[in-house]
């Protein structure tokens, strides 16, 4: 199975590139504040994890729209990116721009390291200068509190 990175680049105000990559095939998203892309990113993932079988997260590029959905099966989960001319368009028009298959465990770790970089870099402060809102710190905590309880518990 792939290991996935996944990149999250603040450019102009508002706007952000997020880049995802595995062993197979990379692709660059853009986002626009327009939409909360990265709080619903984080809790799509979040939902995966909590063992939900399809969630999906947008991003809106205004007017073009990049729709995540993910699928699981058991602790593997598929994750198809699509690209579509605008944000109401049914998936079956979108035009596929980046799949894989990967552990569920896999996703959230790439998705969790992606905004602790972003915290990191910009700062919370210097995110909300960037991108017009507030740092998706309940998003990413959550995701990060879902993920821990289902790691194996280390004995002493």
């Amino acid at each position: 199975m792939a290991d996935m990175q996944l990149a999250w680049t603040l450019g102009g105000h508002g706007w952000a590139d997020c880049t995802i990559t595995d062993d197979q095939a990379e692709a660059e998203v853009t986002a626009s504040h327009i939409t909360t892309a990265p709080e619903d990113l984080l809790t799509a993932v979040t939902r995966l994890l909590a063992s939900e079988t399809e969630t999906r997260a947008q991003f809106v590029a205004e007017p073009t729209a990049f729709r995540w959905i993910f699928y699981r099966q058991g602790t593997d989960a598929w994750i198809r990116l699509l690209e579509l001319a605008d944000s109401n368009r049914h998936d079956n028009v979108g035009t596929e721009i980046w799949s894989s298959q990967m552990s569920v465990d896999a996703v959230a770790r790439a998705v969790i390291r992606c905004f602790d970089e972003v915290a990191r870099k910009y700062g919370e402060s210097g995110y909300r200068g960037k991108w017009g809102d507030h740092f998706p710190r309940a998003e990413l905590e959550a995701l990060r509190t879902a993920w821990r309880a289902g790691q194996p518990s280390e004995t002493a």
